[in-house]
């Protein structure tokens, strides 16, 4: 048996990869995080699986689960969300596993960044104004941040930023990132993004519309992904890609 670490994307049931509907298909124990998945995802298990929803349980009850299903004969899915290489606890997990004996895989899924990018119908390197993503987060009651990826020092390369698990600190972060990217860059918030109670937010830095009041007002405190920069700004601003330059040779 084998327990797989499936993405469940950003949430729609529909959001998730051919792979990842044919395990939770398979699976006879299915763990997923409550507090952020929508519950049709769980519509592609199938009838009789055991589902056991993570939000209460510490990282050693939930690897226990997926051990006594290993042993009990079931292939187990652990759905992430988003996508299983960032923020997902994998690393933790499978060196749990590793000293159980019990094999594991890890099937990809679609980041909540990626799908906030999409609802907003905006590409986050645009020629000539951002080539780079940075996706990092903010500290708080969390693992601390390593002293060398500091937010200030992030914002001192233009990149496009992607801040999770940082909502709840949004005006502390826009004052910080402020003196790179300047009061009026764009900011976009999208909590739960591809879910029925989605929530879409534009605003800016600081200036006359600061993204923090928008999040205030809208009482956001959970499972929302910040996007800045200047990508996110019109489409009439950047340039074009030398790929399909017809000046490039294609030869």
């Amino acid at each position: 048996m084998t327990v797989h670490f499936v993405g469940a994307g950003p949430g729609a049931a529909d959001l998730i990869t051919l792979r990842a509907a044919r395990l939770l298909g398979d699976a006879g124990t299915v763990l997923y995080p409550g507090t952020y998945l929508d519950a049709e995802v769980l519509s592609h298990c199938r009838a009789d699986a055991h589902l056991v929803d993570t939000a209460r349980l510490d990282l050693d009850q939930i690897t226990a689960t997926m051990v006594d299903a290993d042993a009990a004969g079931h292939d187990v899915v652990r759905l992430t969300s988003g996508d299983p290489s960032l923020y997902s606890a994998v690393h933790e997990q499978t060196r749990r596993l590793d000293v159980a004996g019990v094999p594991w895989d890890v099937t990809p899924g679609v980041p909540a960044y990626a799908a906030a990018a999409a609802r907003v119908g905006q590409e986050l390197t645009v020629p000539l104004v951002a080539q780079s993503v940075v996706l990092t987060r903010t500290q708080a009651r969390s693992t601390a941040m390593p002293d060398r990826e500091r937010l200030d020092a992030f914002s001192a390369t233009g990149a496009t930023l992607v801040l999770h698990l940082a909502i709840t600190h949004t005006r502390e972060l826009m004052a910080q990132i402020e003196p790179h990217y300047g009061a009026d860059c764009p900011v976009v918030v999208v909590y739960r993004a591809s879910q029925p109670d989605e929530v879409l937010l534009r605003g800016t830095v600081g200036g006359a519309q600061p993204i923090a009041d928008a999040v205030d007002a809208a009482g956001l405190r959970q499972a929302a992904v910040i996007l800045v920069g200047p990508a996110l700004a019109a489409r009439t601003t950047g340039g074009e890609s030398y790929l399909y330059s017809p000046h490039r040779s294609r030869q």
